[in-house]
């Protein structure tokens, strides 16, 4: 393929289009990735802290930072051979805010409630909010988090898939401009990891309340059973 500067040519561009329609295809590729991060909850050392969100803020830097080198390297791969990476890039990422997000629910005293669904919120909720809004819902002061079972988050991991995926064509562009690109990608996972901290640290500066159930929608906050509360 030729190139230009950090320009795509023609033949680049028409490769891009059969590289954007493999990607279409891919949402399971990208499912499986979310299903094994979010197979268990990372086990954090992290004590409860006096002064949680000065902490929070930090691991929050080193996190994306970490999150950057990741991305910024698999990007330096160029062309077809780096799209190989792009999902290990992402499995790298979400594993690095993951035991972030859990670092964070130890700072604030969550550990013990800490769960899946609320893992997925944190990691998931900047990039697809309208898949999660049942998952955990704001009420007043606090954030009422509805136990999904098995079944439902395998349906909203499927659909993270495919929204994922669908957004993938932007990384495969920077990895064809492999310098440029790589700046690119590793700026991307840092703004990512750090508003993956932001949420994590608005849920569990609150109370947090745990209800069993299967059912997501319309579930009612005032009536549900079984109610767990963390940090209280």
């Amino acid at each position: 393929m030729k190139r230009k500067g950090a320009k795509l040519d023609l033949d680049d561009a028409g490769e891009l289009v059969k590289v954007g329609a493999r990607i279409a295809g891919a949402g399971d590729r990208f499912t499986q990735a979310i299903l094994d991060t979010l197979a268990s909850v990372p086990h954090s050392d992290v004590p409860k802290s006096s002064a949680p969100h000065v902490r929070a803020l930090a691991l929050s830097r080193s996190a994306s930072r970490t999150a950057a080198a990741i991305s910024g390297s698999a990007a330096l791969v160029p062309g077809p051979l780096g799209l190989a990476t792009l999902v290990l890039d992402l499995r790298g990422v979400w594993k690095t805010q993951a035991q972030m997000v859990a670092d964070i629910a130890a700072l604030y005293g969550k550990t013990s409630t800490l769960t899946t669904e609320q893992m997925v919120f944190c990691l998931f909720k900047h990039t697809a909010a309208h898949l999660l809004r049942d998952v955990v819902v704001r009420a007043g002061e606090r954030y009422v988090v509805r136990r999904a079972g098995t079944k439902a988050l395998a349906h909203i991991a499927t659909r993270l898939g495919v929204t994922l995926a669908n957004q993938a064509l932007g990384k495969t562009v920077a990895r064809y401009v492999p310098l440029a690109g790589a700046l690119s990608v590793a700026g991307y996972a840092y703004w990512d990891t750090r508003s993956v901290a932001q949420t994590a640290i608005e849920l569990f500066s609150h109370e947090v309340v745990v209800i069993e159930g299967e059912e997501l929608p319309g579930f009612s906050v005032r009536e549900a059973p079984d109610q767990r509360r963390a940090g209280y």
